[in-house]
């Protein structure tokens, strides 16, 4: 069992709930605001929902990179990868992606049932088929004869999965409209989770240049990946901002939101010490980092907004 909550890789957790948090807490307040009503069961489902997804990406990863020899000279991880090291076999891991591929289905039927249904059913079907993309695309990083992560395009799909969808379908799942400036704090959140993976790319950009892994930091090199890090990093507090002159400009509580503005200090901080490292295998205790800075966005945010309530 140790050896499957390691493969797990419970540290990129966090990350996978920002978007969730999120978009359902904007939701929320929104739909407060208006009159509307709130059901803790679609966030529990969700929240559900996207851990599975990850839990399913985390072992396709694993799988598709052993199987492809890619984890063999791995260098920085706090845990070893378990197929490259024998603890869990290729054919154990490739029964436990398709065994979570099952569930994540089904809580994702689940999740739409509760939120769709019996008033909604056009938005149903539409969800179901991008549930099914979600799963498709949590396999298809590493796993097949032409993985999209092989390819460099890691960090667009990153982008749209972890950002996008996770908070603007969140949203949805709640309020039944789309309100063009969801798109603001599902950015945010998606290009952080970009700079997470393109940490992630740049740690490991040795043994991946050996493997024929064409990562986008690889792609950029060393020295142009970090400073597209750079910028993911600044991004997203600026989007943030933006998202709440547009919305609370105007109130007079406007205050309470804005508290997750104090995430400039640690962002800034943090950006300039990735920036002083020159060695790839150094990088990997920032991938932590990020995604715990990412949750407390959401959840910064989502705090201040109540408050608004």
């Amino acid at each position: 069992m140790t050896n499957w909550i390691k493969a797990a890789r419970l540290r990129t957790l966090p990350l996978s709930l920002s978007g969730i948090i999120m978009g359902s807490f904007i939701a929320k307040w929104r739909l407060t605001e208006n009159g509307g009503t709130w059901d803790w069961r679609i966030f529990a489902l969700a929240l559900l929902v996207t851990l599975l997804y990850q839990i399913l990406s985390n072992f396709a990863n694993d799988y598709g990179d052993g199987v492809k020899g890619t984890d063999k000279n791995r260098i920085g991880e706090a845990e070893q990868r378990a197929v490259a090291s024998g603890k869990i076999t290729a054919n154990q891991m490739k029964n436990a992606v398709i065994l979570l591929s099952l569930l994540s289905f089904a809580a994702t039927v689940t999740l739409l049932y509760v939120a769709f249904y019996p008033d909604y059913t056009k938005e149903f079907w539409i969800f179901i088929g991008l549930g099914v993309a979600c799963i498709l695309a949590a396999i298809g990083y590493t796993v097949g004869k032409k993985p999209y992560g092989y390819l460099g395009l890691g960090d667009i799909f990153v982008f749209v999965f972890f950002g996008l969808v996770s908070v603007c379908g969140s949203y949805f799942l709640f309020t039944k409209t789309f309100d063009y400036d969801i798109l603001i704090p599902a950015s945010a959140i998606g290009m952080l989770s970009m700079a997470v993976l393109n940490l992630n790319n740049m740690r490991d950009i040795v043994n991946d240049e050996l493997s024929g892994k064409k990562t986008f930091a690889l792609r950029l090199g060393y020295k142009k990946a970090m400073i597209y890090e750079i910028i993911l990093l600044q991004l997203p507090i600026l989007l943030m901002l933006m998202f709440l002159m547009i919305n609370f400009a105007q109130d007079q509580r406007s205050y309470y939101p804005f508290i997750v503005m104090i995430l400039i200090f640690p962002f800034m901080k943090l950006r300039r010490t990735i920036m002083q490292i020159k060695e790839p295998k150094l990088l990997d205790p920032f991938l932590k980092q990020v995604g715990i800075l990412t949750l407390m966005m959401a959840v910064l945010t989502a705090v201040g907004l109540n408050f608004v309530n």
